[in-house]
């Protein structure tokens, strides 16, 4: 472990790398983010800069709209031009360690653009094992406005581009040559499952499965944004229905804790194992 790659290790096997400060052009809006991310038995789960999108840097938090500035990277959707490349994108910057252990941190992050701050973000992320075949990332976010003003959060979705509400919490995975299977305790598939709030929602791989769920009442509002044919990603939209909101100094919390399982779980295996990660 050193100060710029923390190792996140269940019952002393690694099982995730966190960069806190990449060296990343500023189109990709440079953030932090773990990568790689492995099962138990040390297969990837996590992608970085992947071909089909250079932006997807394995698991953190980013957001396309932050009053206007881009903290997810890429193009920007703007309204009745579609995706433009704008100089504007800011940066989440890696401001110290309030607690690291081997099975997790408490990090401070400034969220930076046009050389002024937009948020400041406490981040808590901790690994637990659940089963020899298993273990959980619980994930989660507080957002602090700190502009002295009120600024709001939106979404190519909140900005006229319809089933595109990404940004919060997310999870680009393992791409592989089949498209992984995606299910809900209720449905399946992802036109299915996209935009759905379910409490939890699993993808599955080859070889592996992960399991999503929001662990606040907050985190269970916001809808899921999922993608598995184009590629395997899922996350929680924090602006689906419309732009959220942050008064001067209020912040806003998320929690997602994910399980991580070796092998293909079915909806029982998946409920079980969310039931015991989140402690419901």
């Amino acid at each position: 472990m050193n100060n710029d790659s923390p190792v996140l290790r269940v019952a002393g096997r690694p099982v995730g790398r966190y960069i806190t400060r990449p060296e990343l052009p500023a189109r990709l809006s440079p953030r932090p983010y773990l990568h790689p991310v492995t099962t138990l038995a040390g297969t990837a789960v996590t992608e970085l800069g992947p071909a089909d999108h250079a932006h997807h840097l394995g698991v953190g938090v980013a957001v396309p709209d932050v009053e206007g500035y881009n903290f997810w990277g890429g193009r920007t959707y703007v309204r009745d031009r579609g995706p433009t490349e704008l100089d504007n994108h800011g940066a989440q910057r890696h401001a110290g360690f309030q607690l690291r252990d081997p099975d997790g941190f408490v990090e401070e992050l400034r969220w930076v653009a046009a050389g002024a701050e937009l948020l400041h973000e406490r981040r808590t992320v901790a690994a637990t094992g659940l089963s020899d075949s298993a273990w959980a990332l619980d994930f989660t976010f507080s957002l602090t406005n700190t502009t002295g003003r009120a600024l709001s959060i939106g979404s190519p979705a909140t900005n006229g581009r319809p089933g595109a509400a990404y940004g919060g919490f997310f999870w680009r995975a393992r791409k592989e040559a089949r498209a992984p299977h995606v299910f809900t305790a209720g449905a399946e598939g992802e036109e299915s499952v996209h935009g759905s709030r379910a409490d939890w929602l699993a993808l599955a791989g080859s070889s592996w499965t992960l399991v999503f769920a929001g662990a606040t009442r907050e985190t269970r509002r916001d809808p899921w944004f999922v993608r598995a044919v184009e590629y395997p990603g899922v996350g929680s939209s924090l602006a689906h229905d419309g732009r959220l909101p942050l008064g001067a100094g209020e912040t806003a919390v998320r929690r997602i804790v994910t399980v991580v399982a070796d092998g293909r779980l079915d909806r029982d295996g998946a409920a079980a194992l969310v039931r015991k990660a989140v402690g419901t």
